[in-house]
């Protein structure tokens, strides 16, 4: 597979490439000169199962607060930088542990040789950022229009860039907002080179626009062993986007670890509030990320037994009351407005 073939990168004290398990990455939408705000983002961010976190540099006062922000959290940080080569220096100067760049608009190939003298210095891994949105005129040329040859060769050429600094310290992220694209992208790319890939769908939209768009698009390519880091890009909350990230790689079973939860369409026979029900459990679950199984929320008492029989613990909503099922097996009768708190007693004490 080509994940298991591409090379070995390390980001602070986290290793990507090479076949290591895929992290998760995220974005702080605060101001980074605000401190305050944006450890307290990551914070949120850590606790939901973030691995890497990206913070913008655009200016001085921003790369300086790096250095503060290093200290109250305990995952990889990545300093986004645009056009301003300084920015990408003091970052690293301030503690950045990747930058991402593009090379072809830092300001010409004296600023590119600037940027990668102090990351060779540092060890530094500089991550090569494309997106289908800013591909350069002669591509779009070359090709007729936007297409998934054009952004690989873009991001070919600008990793070459690099490269003639005789660095080789390299992540690559390729993106579009159209899926298939993406897909092809990412499927040409993995054949020509053995530099990790960092994947996302880029601008994917709302929470849900956007995880369905994320959701199909990095479900090819890592199902194609294609993909080192993801993102999944979404306009909200992006503590949204790490959840989204931990389903996807759990579904694909590139992960272990945490609660699954399946639950049944509404129909006429159902008698409780079953979506207020899921939706909470599903909430609840996130508290035991050291159990790997399944629960089941299931709307009525006549198939819920059947239908949770593949799930290791599951409620089953009645009139009035609603039943504990393990394994497929009824276990007792419970209120229906114990049903929540039941559950969650039997989670804390699974296997005990």
């Amino acid at each position: 597979m080509y994940r298991d073939e591409t090379k070995t990168i390390q980001i602070g004290d986290r290793v990507i490439g090479g076949g290591n398990p895929i992290l998760i990455q995220s974005m702080t939408n605060t101001p980074t000169e605000d401190v305050k705000a944006t450890v307290e983002q990551i914070h949120r961010l850590e606790a939901a199962g973030c691995e890497i976190i990206r913070c913008t540099v655009p200016t001085e006062e921003a790369a300086k607060a790096i250095k503060e922000i290093k200290k109250e959290i305990s995952i990889p940080l990545v300093a986004d930088i645009h056009f301003d080569y300084r920015m990408a220096i003091a970052a690293m100067e301030n503690g950045a542990d990747k930058i991402r760049i593009n090379p072809g608009n830092i300001g010409g190939a004296e600023k590119l040789k600037a940027v990668v003298d102090v990351a060779k210095e540092r060890n530094i891994p500089i991550r090569v950022g494309v997106n289908s949105g800013s591909l350069e005129k002669q591509f779009i040329a070359k090709y007729g229009h936007v297409t998934a040859e054009g952004i690989v060769e873009s991001a070919l050429d600008k990793v070459g860039m690099i490269e003639s600094e005789g660095y080789d310290n390299i992540v690559i992220s390729i993106k579009s907002s159209d899926v298939l694209m993406c897909v092809k992208a990412h499927e040409l790319i993995a054949k020509q080179t053995k530099y990790p890939l960092h994947v996302g769908i880029t601008e994917a939209g709302t929470l849900f626009s956007g995880t369905v768009k994320s959701s199909v698009g990095l479900g090819i390519i890592l199902n194609e062993g294609i993909g080192d880091t993801i993102r999944v890009s979404l306009t909200g909350d992006p503590v949204e986007e790490v959840k989204t990230a931990k389903r996807i790689l759990k579904t694909l079973g590139l992960r272990q670890g945490g609660i699954e939860v399946v639950s049944c369409p509404t129909c006429g026979r159902t008698k409780i509030d079953l979506i207020g029900l899921a939706n909470k459990v599903e909430t609840m679950v996130e508290e035991f990320q050291d159990l790997n199984i399944k629960v089941a929320v299931m709307g009525c008492v006549v198939n819920g037994p059947g239908e949770a029989k593949e799930a290791d613990i599951g409620i089953a909503g009645g009139i009035g009351e609603g039943l504990l099922i393990k394994h497929g097996e009824i276990v007792r009768k419970i209120p229906e407005e114990e049903l929540l708190s039941v559950l969650y007693q039997e989670l804390k004490n699974w296997g005990k």
